[in-house]
């Protein structure tokens, strides 16, 4: 539960932020996040392909 509660004021505090955030540094910073999350799919779907293939 208090995981919960603070997942939920993090959020809060970033989307925040955001809203006060000009939009090309928040266009930036979703542009990082959404190469940091292609790199980790693709990582993710290597290694699953090696492990399966493995057995």
């Amino acid at each position: 539960m208090l995981f919960l509660v603070a997942a939920l004021m993090l959020l809060g505090v970033v989307l925040g932020t955001v809203a006060h955030a000009p939009l090309t540094v928040t266009g930036a910073l979703a542009a990082v996040i959404v190469v940091w999350l292609g790199v980790f799919a693709v990582r993710e779907r290597i290694g699953r392909r090696r492990r399966t293939s493995a057995h």
